[in-house]
């Protein structure tokens, strides 16, 4: 085993790049880095803006998570493991609902299997809100990831290896992102709204990587980690980007929610609150619940309770958006 040794799945992507930035701007002393993603483009380019004679501890390896081989050979004495590659487009996962399954679900039991089989020590897996009563194939196909991640901790025996989960909403100005996809409408100053009521949480890929960090290093294993995360109206977004906007209602589409959960009323009765986190626990798993309690005093929501963009306590207001996106856009 390697220490300070780090694998990132899908690693070339909006997450992967954001990690490996902080990863390398932090005090940790990096041993071993890998890369791993199936785009040999920008694993070229990554490879000019780390170049090996700087960071000789980096290594670029192609490859897809559904290939298993692959996959074991590339994480071998690897300590940490982040898994961020996924099929996340909602239309394109919708028309190809099997490529889904076998990168988001095989893939994601291949980097199990992997990281058993090495002898990883901590393994923190990306969700996505849309994983929370899931009604579309992505939103499904990660629900199944999240749930073979959580289940993994029952079969790891007698290995010391943690796996774990975050769960977050809308990572703005990331590929896909509604912020991106409405700046491709600023010049027309006119905005398709799917509907006027639709909200969402939102979250910095800075403050992604943060929570992710923290997961690895503190996580029990056999949680789902949610930060708590500030929501906003989708037309809000739209004036913040341009205040003469014009709004152009053109109806949901399918396997869109108009607002988004990280936790639903049934998680409510495993859920603990924290300060800055939800920890939604593997059933009723007391040594996992008395970790938390005791480390980071956290305390049980109330039955029923619900994490949803509409009703959260936390909303941002068309300044907080302008502010945000001066701040975020910059760094995209």
């Amino acid at each position: 085993m390697i220490k300070n040794s780090y694998l990132i799945t899908g690693a070339t992507g909006s997450f992967g790049n954001a990690f490996i930035d902080q990863l390398l701007s932090s005090k940790k002393k990096i041993s071993r880095l890998i890369v791993f993603s199936r785009d040999e483009l920008k694993q070229s380019i990554m490879s000019t803006k780390y170049p090996s004679k700087k960071y000789p501890f980096i290594r670029f390896f192609l490859g897809d998570v559904r290939d298993y081989d692959r996959l074991l050979f590339a994480s071998d004495g690897i300590e940490n493991i982040v898994h961020a590659a996924a099929l996340k487009q909602i239309p394109s996962t919708e028309y190809n609902p099997f490529e889904a399954v076998q990168t988001n679900i095989i893939g994601s039991q291949n980097v199990i299997k992997s990281a058993l089989k090495n002898n990883a020590k901590r393994v923190v897996a990306l969700s996505t809100d849309k994983a929370c009563a899931p009604i579309n194939l992505y939103g499904a196909t990660k629900l199944c990831a999240d749930k073979l991640f959580i289940t993994a901790n029952n079969i790891k025996g007698n290995k010391d290896v943690r796996f774990s989960v975050v769960r977050y909403g809308n990572v703005f100005g990331s590929r896909g992102s509604v912020y991106n996809t409405f700046k491709n409408f600023k010049k027309t100053k006119s905005f398709p709204i799917t509907d006027k009521n639709m909200t969402r949480f939102n979250i910095s890929l800075e403050e992604g990587v943060k929570y992710v960090m923290w997961a690895i290093e503190n996580a029990f294993g056999g949680e789902i980690i949610v930060p708590k995360l500030k929501s906003f109206k989708i037309i809000d977004l739209a004036k913040a980007i341009e205040k003469k906007c014009k709004l152009k209602i053109i109806g949901i589409r399918p396997g869109e929610k108009i607002h988004e959960q990280m936790i639903s009323k049934s998680d409510s009765y495993y859920t603990l609150e924290m300060k800055k986190f939800y920890v939604i626990l593997n059933n009723d798993n007391k040594q996992l619940k008395n970790y938390y309690k005791n480390k980071f005093a956290a305390k049980k929501v109330i039955e029923g309770f619900e994490y949803s963009s509409d009703s959260n306590k936390e909303f941002m207001n068309i300044s907080d958006l302008k502010n945000f996106i001066r701040m975020n856009d910059k760094i995209i």
